[in-house]
């Protein structure tokens, strides 16, 4: 396979996607997440979040370095301000802005997270020794983009959270999200485990038996099952930018906790989790 040589402009204009980012960094308490790097935090949406999650965990999935993620990350920051939009310029559609008359799939297909990152990463292996390029070349080798400059503005950004998500910066991603407890309606302890265990599967490529639902309203993830010393703080930093879609309400990993009451870490109560569990904690209606 050669390296992709397919136009694909962003359907939002630099300029926006910059002064939409800042918008949440500037904000007040609001409902946002953060990933921490070297001092200074770095804001998405929950929804930026969850895909942020998917872009990273598949780049974990395919073990790609983490180089590989930031790429991804601070690509589609660029083409789509990390949301899964069914617009852009032409016929470009999805997290990538990828365009079907140039060869990417169909529009179902490119407006399928899962597919559209896989197309992405699938050229960027195919760039050589794009590890060792700078941000804004490597994209733009898979991309084409009218703009190919515009990568590089969102490389750090996108280096804090392909670092915390791939479990290199522990205690670094946490989220500030609405209370729960009066939303639950219907769903019981086994609703929300599913939604946890196919988001785990989807995302990270957790296979069946690593997500347990226990009677007191948690679910345990294995994150002993990926393997390599980072996979811990990989889930628990995964489950916390998911929260909003599953509905926890806390994650615990060692000693730490994330709650939607104090979204920072900080020492739990209790025993510490077992090595290389992570607990996940539930709202539901029962």
């Amino acid at each position: 396979m050669g390296v992709v040589v397919v136009l694909a402009v962003g359907a939002v204009a630099t300029g926006a996607v910059v002064r939409f980012l800042d918008s949440l960094d500037d904000e007040a308490e609001p409902v946002r997440c953060a990933a921490e790097l070297d001092g200074t935090s770095w804001y998405l949406s929950p929804e930026q979040a969850q895909n942020a999650a998917l872009i990273t965990g598949t780049a974990v999935q395919r073990g790609l370095p983490g180089r590989a993620a930031t790429i991804g990350l601070a690509t589609a920051l660029q083409e789509s301000r990390l949301e899964n939009i069914d617009y852009g310029d032409r016929d470009s559609v999805g997290l990538f802005q990828q365009r079907p008359s140039q060869g990417w799939g169909t529009v179902a297909e490119i407006m399928d997270p899962v597919y559209s990152t896989g197309a992405f990463y699938d050229g960027l292996v195919e760039v050589p020794g794009y590890e060792d390029l700078e941000v804004t070349v490597a994209a733009q080798a898979v991309q084409r983009s009218g703009f190919p400059d515009a990568y590089a503005q969102h490389e750090t950004r996108a280096r804090a959270w392909a670092s915390a998500l791939t479990g290199h910066s522990p205690g670094a991603l946490t989220c500030h999200l609405p209370d729960l407890e009066a939303e639950a309606g219907d769903e019981t302890v086994d609703d929300r485990a599913a939604q946890v265990s196919a988001l785990a599967a989807r995302d990270l490529g957790m296979a069946d038996g690593t997500v347990r639902a226990a009677d007191d309203g948690t679910v345990h993830l294995d994150a002993a099952a990926l393997g390599g010393e980072t996979a811990t703080w990989t889930v628990a930093h995964w489950a916390v930018a998911t929260a909003s879609a599953t509905g926890a309400v806390e994650v615990r990993a060692g000693d730490l906790v994330w709650t939607r009451a104090d979204p920072t870490w900080h020492e739990a109560d209790g025993d510490p989790q077992p090595e290389g569990r992570v607990t996940v904690g539930l709202v539901t209606g029962e």
